[in-house]
């Protein structure tokens, strides 16, 4: 059975809408601020946007989760989820705080690769959840955070090749993929709190109604000095776990994946009608692949 036969959760019509729908208004709710006019009252009330959002995207993250599970994400797939998502929120906390060494990013890249983009992104958004619980992490900005790492998992399972590139060859494109996306998410969730930070200082802060060119200049600066370190160190970490112990996770969740068979379709036989003094027939349940 192939890779891409035995994931968890295939995209359908109705899911691909439901990301599309989560996506877009996770995109406005980061860059709203940067078209908005000097006077106007979503601008006066920049403070309260986190909030307002904070209670909008997990409902539409529940969305999400429910129409992919809706294309058959099963107990077994279900149980897997909660598997690698406890993993990955134990493993935030250990390099959290010390220099953007965050090893719970590889782990996504490979599950991602591994069980898809649909799966990948109900993954991430769960992970980020579980582990904001395990470090009293909650506020206004975990949506955004929720919303980012999905994003980042599901990069991970529309890369090329799923089933034919394995070997060195994947985990250089992994590798390449983890770097180019820990420096994306860092810059993403810069945007978020930026936002925030008005009048800290007045050459790096967001200014309200200035031209979109000025406050991306701005906002470069904002990401050069005070966060371009961090993202570094997730960047390298992420690279470096994944060619080291990369090939020897792929190689489990590949194999996990192809045991719990999670596409099988169960079928029940039903039993002849016996003759006249023979015992009941049995019914015989099978499994059948997609």
């Amino acid at each position: 059975m192939s890779t891409a036969s035995s994931r968890p959760v295939r995209l359908g019509p109705r899911s691909v809408t439901a990301l599309v729908l989560v996506s877009v208004i996770g995109l406005i709710a980061f860059c709203w601020p940067l078209f908005a006019d000097a006077g106007s009252a979503v601008t006066s009330h920049a403070g309260d946007a986190p909030w307002l959002f904070a209670a909008l995207l997990p409902l539409l993250v529940a969305v999400v989760v429910a129409t992919v599970a809706d294309c058959g994400m099963d107990a077994k797939a279900v149980a897997m989820l909660g598997v690698l998502a406890a993993v990955g929120a134990a493993l935030r906390p250990l390099g959290a705080g010390t220099a953007g060494l965050e090893p719970m990013f590889f782990l996504m890249v490979l599950s991602g690769r591994v069980l898809g983009p649909g799966f990948g992104f109900v993954l991430g958004a769960v992970t980020m959840f579980a582990s904001a619980l395990l470090t009293g992490g909650v506020g206004p900005w975990m949506p955004f955070q929720m919303l980012s790492m999905g994003w980042f998992t599901m990069g991970a399972g529309l890369l090329p090749a799923p089933n034919g590139l394995r070997g060195r060859g994947e985990l250089l494109m992994l590798s390449a993929y983890g770097f180019v996306a820990a420096f994306a998410y860092g810059t993403i969730m810069n945007l978020q709190g930026w936002v925030l930070l008005q009048g800290l200082s007045s050459g790096i802060s967001f200014q309200p109604g200035a031209p979109l060119d000025e406050n991306l200049v701005r906002f470069l600066a904002y990401v050069t000095a005070t966060s371009l370190g961090w993202d570094l160190g997730r960047a390298v970490l992420t690279v470096v776990l994944t060619l080291t112990v990369g090939g020897t996770l792929l190689r489990a969740l590949r194999r996990a994946t192809r045991r719990a068979n999670f596409e099988a379709q169960v079928t029940f036989e039903a039993p002849e009608k016996p003759s006249a003094g023979e015992p009941p027939h049995r019914t015989y349940v099978t499994y059948e692949p997609e």
